[in-house]
């Protein structure tokens, strides 16, 4: 399998990029209303984002319920601001969705979030796990579910659920891409709802496909969706940790039709096309056609594509780097890298609202998982690279890499290894 691997970065000895802080925090803070059961039961500490989405005017960020006390699990704050602040974060749509940060569990609402997308008619998909205290003691109190708001009115305006036999007792669904690109038909193309969306079951790994035209779903199943036994400890500036995480990277290539993913637990990146996975559920006893795309030099979470021209963004994390690659010319690029501003970036968004511009959602996750977090120092931060777009080689403002960290597959201009069960 190794033969074919592509070695995506190694360990980087470059100078790193300037990053824009658009955002930064040591601990979350919300504009509370006026409700005192709310505020006793926040726990900062335990509060840490792990979704990033740029809407036209809003960054917003999913909050999920790691442990006890987060107060809302999504929320914006406004893209307009000096780069650098550190805003109170506003409850999106609402507080009335937010019952379960005082501890009401109202189903309806909005109870665990890791991550949302905005799809090409400005509405917002959320994806809601149901459980909470995942880090703890994982407690399921609703099912998973999507919600879609209008981001012009923050209205509900669709609710998806997914059918029981798709789920497993572990299911925890933290990621979700939709894919606008399978329609048949320029009027079909009009419509909304005509998209599918793939969704990431990290602890019991698998991948739910939604046919939002049909409202069906299905569930398709790989072992490289789950994580690696030998990569599942990390190390992050000298701070080490374990984490046994399935798949959970996720990005889309709309030209070449293919879906990237990659389990936390492992240093490789996998792919397979979205015509297999939106065909149907597969027949029974046959393999999904998952290829190797190519090994990193560590782990990693945030994974993008730009669509322009097919390059993959994604952060090495021991590495605290944010890296791009572009599989078709085999070109490499270094676009930062900062020990302090890149530490754990649960996301790396090719964002289409601000002209292509890069943004990560760096998190210092380890900090929090093991207890360690310090309101002293900055522990969130939302960065952004302006680079002029991956097409044009960043503006000659990314580092190249060195050649020799770096080696491609003989074999990749026809296709990578197709991996087995």
């Amino acid at each position: 399998m190794g033969t074919y691997a592509v070695i995506l970065l190694a360990w980087l000895a470059v100078a790193s990029a300037t990053l824009e802080v658009v955002n930064q925090w040591s601990l979350l803070q919300f504009d509370f209303p006026p409700d005192p059961v709310l505020l006793e039961k926040y726990q900062p500490e335990n509060t840490v984002p792990t979704g990033l989405e740029i809407g036209w005017d809003r960054i917003y960020l999913g909050i999920p319920r790691l442990r006890a006390g987060v107060p809302a699990t999504l929320a914006w704050v406004p893209r307009s601001l000096p780069p650098g602040v550190s805003p109170v974060l506003q409850a999106y749509p609402d507080w009335s969705w937010h019952s379960a940060g005082r501890g009401d569990i109202n189903c309806t609402g909005l109870i665990s979030v890791y991550r949302m997308r905005a799809d090409r008619c400005n509405r917002l998909w959320v994806l809601d796990a149901g459980v909470i205290t995942s880090l703890d003691d994982f407690r399921r109190v609703c099912p998973p579910k999507i919600l879609i708001f209008d981001m012009a009115t923050d209205r509900l305006v669709r609710s998806v659920y997914f059918p029981r036999e798709l789920l497993r007792p572990s299911s925890l669904l933290t990621n979700i891409v939709l894919d606008d690109t399978r329609s048949s038909s320029h009027r079909l193309t009009a419509t909304c709802d005509n998209i599918f969306a793939y969704i990431s079951d990290t602890v019991a790994p698998g991948i739910i496909v939604y046919d939002g035209r049909r409202d069906n779903a299905w569930r398709v199943t790989h072992a490289s969706m789950y994580p690696d036994p030998d990569m599942g400890e990390y190390d992050i500036g000298g701070d080490r940790f374990t984490l046994m995480d399935g798949v959970v990277g996720l990005t889309h290539s709309p030209a070449q039709g293919l879906l990237y993913y990659q389990p936390l637990a492992t240093d490789r990146l996998f792919s397979v096309s979205t015509a297999v996975l939106a065909a149907g559920p597969p027949a029974e006893g046959t393999d999904l056609p998952v290829n190797l795309v190519g090994r990193k030099s560590s782990q990693g979470l945030g994974i993008a594509v730009d669509p322009r021209d097919d390059t993959i963004i994604f952060s090495p994390m021991s590495e605290t780097a944010i890296a791009a690659w572009n599989p078709l010319a085999n070109t490499h690029r270094v676009l930062a890298q900062d020990p302090e501003k890149l530490q754990f970036c649960a996301e790396v968004r090719w964002a289409e609202r601000d002209g292509g511009a890069v943004w990560a959602l760096s998190t210092r996750f380890h900090k929090y998982f093991k207890r360690t977090v310090s309101k002293h120092e900055i522990n969130v931060r939302v960065v952004r690279i302006v680079e002029g777009g991956l097409g044009g080689g960043y503006g000659g403002r990314g580092f190249s890499a060195p050649p020799q960290i770096f080696r491609r597959s003989t074999r990749f201009a026809n296709a990578t290894k197709t991996l087995k069960h």
